[in-house]
């Protein structure tokens, strides 16, 4: 076998086996990527909502994190504090919905999405957060405002 037929040997080794195998790992680092940005955009979705829950507590009057509703009677100001809160907490949760959600979830964007449901779920609960839902959905994207009107439904008050 001279040096040429040992190229053109070594050079169908490379095809058969090299590229097959060059190609399955650009595949796993693909995956690996994704999953990493995905556990990323949910590691920053749990800071916001950490961030929330600071609000929350600095609004401490508004007794927000009490399981049903604030103080029987709130001012004009704290009503309007507590809407502006709860704005706030629709807008995360549909950043959550648009970023993570998915018809037909694997099972660790699945794992990720229950934690947010299980939030929004609570919320969803509370008698207050309910009644400003009609003034907070409008100019939602119409998907979430669907999922959180079906949360309504399934949800005991």
């Amino acid at each position: 076998m001279d040096a040429r037929e040992t190229w053109e040997m070594l050079s169908n080794v490379v095809t058969v086996v090299g590229l097959p195998f060059a190609i399955a790992v650009f595949i796993y680092e693909q995956r690996r990527e994704r999953k990493n940005e995905e556990e990323e955009i949910f590691q920053r979705l749990s800071d916001e909502y950490r961030e929330f829950l600071k609000l929350v507590l600095d609004n401490a009057d508004l007794q927000l994190l009490r399981r049903e509703g604030g103080p029987p009677s709130l001012t004009p100001e704290q009503t309007e504090r507590r809407l502006a809160i709860f704005g706030i907490l629709i807008s995360l949760f549909e950043r959550a919905y648009l970023l993570v959600y998915e018809e037909d979830m694997d099972r660790h964007t699945r794992r990720l999405w229950q934690s947010w449901e299980d939030y929004i779920r609570e919320w969803v609960r509370r008698s207050d957060f309910r009644a400003a839902l009609p003034e907070l959905l409008p100019g939602e994207d119409e998907d979430f405002q669907a999922y959180i009107r079906q949360l309504m439904v399934k949800e005991p008050r």
